[in-house]
């Protein structure tokens, strides 16, 4: 359960692009950025979008593409629903996750262990727009002329077993998130594309119910 558990996490989280980011710059700015995304992401109390997910593995030369349905609401409250190629749901609500693939269904409480914890807070951080917050990483800012990339690289000791860097790319339009990418130290990859975005629509409670 707990290998699922993580592996289900990196497919949310996903992966970083090279150490060095043709088109960027490091940001000359970086308190106004902060202020400036800090502000967006208090103003943020929900999202809901479409997203393309594409998985690169060492071992296969085709990337692995799915699609599905993603939402968010404050706090700590996160769907993500696959319906291509294939149907996955998975629930936070707070410190409990919910999976489901196929008929199998599995729950699980992150306030049992430490590292789901911290997989938690990743993943509701990297949507919210709150990791610059996250004392487990460290963190560098680029930019380029439409987007902000943030670089985050693991601190605490069990997270750099398993992620080499986690980056979040921010639409300098309205401070929002619209990629997350991570890098697995296996040498896999997945990034996800948050498309179609609507923030602060209402959503009901009902979506994030773990029964």
């Amino acid at each position: 359960m707990r290998k699922q558990f993580f592996l289900l996490m990196l497919s949310i989280c996903c992966v970083a692009v090279q150490a060095q980011y043709t088109g960027y710059s490091p940001l000359t700015d970086f308190s106004k950025f902060k202020e400036q995304f800090s502000l967006a992401s208090q103003k943020t109390t929900s999202i809901k979008s479409d997203f393309v997910q594409e998985k690169n593995l060492s071992m296969l030369s085709e990337k692995i593409i799915s699609k599905g349905k993603f939402w968010f609401k404050k706090d700590n409250l996160v769907r993500m629903e696959y319906v291509q190629p294939f149907q996955y749901l998975m629930i936070i609500n707070k410190n409990n996750v919910f999976i489901k693939d196929g008929q199998k269904e599995n729950k699980v409480s992150t306030t049992s262990n430490k590292l789901f914890q911290q997989i938690n807070k990743i993943t509701v951080d990297c949507v919210q727009g709150t990791a610059l917050s996250n004392t487990d990483f460290s963190y560098k800012v680029f930019d380029n002329e439409k987007t902000f990339l943030v670089e985050l690289t693991p601190t605490a000791k069990n997270l750099k077993a398993y992620f080499k860097t986690i980056n979040i790319v921010v639409d300098k339009k309205d401070y929002s998130v619209i990629k997350i990418d991570m890098r697995e130290l296996s040498g896999d990859n997945t990034v996800i594309n948050f498309i179609n975005k609507e923030l602060n629509t209402p959503i009901a409670d009902a979506l994030f119910a773990i029964h």
